[in-house]
């Protein structure tokens, strides 16, 4: 290889040259040796960061559990669905001498006092949840932030390795059509395969980049709809669910106190619809939240296999 071919492929060494020697306990035996390695090994170092920073990932997304979330708002779902308004209509105060409405009463207080334990343990859920996501968000985001500048850089190194195939080829038409002794062609075969390597390489790590690219966009899009569930599940219990909580603390009031409940039961029934719609959604929410979670820790478990072919 000429002088001018040698400092051109010297250009393929920046950036990855740093992270390979880095890593490499030795140097290749020759100057021709080590443009083969270069060739097969360019990007090595910032791929196998990627598979660290890959771990962490699936770690941190299996990590994420909202089975307790989801059982907590089903069954305030149902403890909801239970609560019988028919029970304290005002028709039924005409046999207050009956014990049957008497009570009926008292089963629809005990199911409201039940449905409130029930949204304290769903409070207390949403607050564990976003202590957990508030301690750990910071972290992914961190990782892909180093995601990012790695895949960058492997992206660099593509672009460089590429210019420097081109080149190559360039040169060795040239050379081919200028003929020349054995010992001329026998380094145009061995440029030759040198480029088939480095084409090897290239479809390496564009896979893996791509690969990475993809996965990379799923974490991100994870963070903003675990994000956005979090804020629906807190808008929820500020609204429909304290709205409904004191619309319900009149009628049981009126009821406890042994008046009818008729003043408040109608805007107690409309807020009742909209918190058991609210729960009832929230609880799908969960559950689908999870399966896309697991979901994405099985895409990051697959991005293993074209990161380590290009580490």
């Amino acid at each position: 290889m000429s002088d001018s071919s040698d400092d051109r492929t010297a250009s393929l060494m920046t950036p990855a040259k740093l992270a390979q020697l880095q890593t490499r306990p030795k140097a290749a035996a020759s100057p021709a040796a080590w443009l083969d390695q270069l060739a097969t090994d360019a990007g090595s170092g910032h791929a196998r960061r990627l598979v660290d920073l890959r771990k962490q990932l699936e770690a941190q997304v299996r990590e994420r559990n909202h089975e307790a979330l989801r059982a907590a708002l089903v069954s305030l779902y149902e403890d909801l669905k239970k609560l019988d308004y028919e029970a304290v209509q005002p028709k039924g105060w005409l046999a207050r001498t009956l014990r049957l409405g008497k009570d009926e009463a008292a089963g629809f207080v005990a199911q409201y006092e039940r449905a409130l334990r029930t949204g304290e343990d769903v409070t207390e859920e949403v607050a564990a949840l976003q202590r957990r996501q508030q301690a750990a968000e910071g972290a992914t985001e961190r990782a892909l932030v180093e995601f990012d500048v790695e895949v960058r850089a492997i992206e660099k190194i593509m672009e460089q390795g590429a210019r420097w195939l081109q080149d190559m080829r360039n040169q060795i038409k040239v050379r081919e059509a200028q003929g020349g002794d054995a010992a001329a062609k026998q380094q145009v075969r061995e440029d030759t395969a040198r480029c088939e390597l480095l084409v090897v390489r290239l479809k390496e790590l564009r896979a893996a980049v791509s690969a990475a690219q993809q996965v990379a966009e799923r974490c991100k899009t994870g963070m903003a709809r675990r994000a956005t569930f979090l804020q629906m599940l807190q808008q929820g219990l500020a609204g429909e669910w304290q709205a409904w909580r004191g619309k319900l603390e009149g009628v049981v009031s009126d009821v406890t106190a042994g008046h009818p409940a008729a003043p408040g039961l109608e805007a107690a029934r409309a807020a009742h619809q909209d918190v058991q719609s609210t729960m009832k959604q929230a609880a799908r929410d969960c559950m689908q939240l999870q399966k896309q979670e697991e979901t994405l820790a099985d895409e990051l478990a697959a991005l293993h296999a074209p990161l380590q072919a290009a580490a």
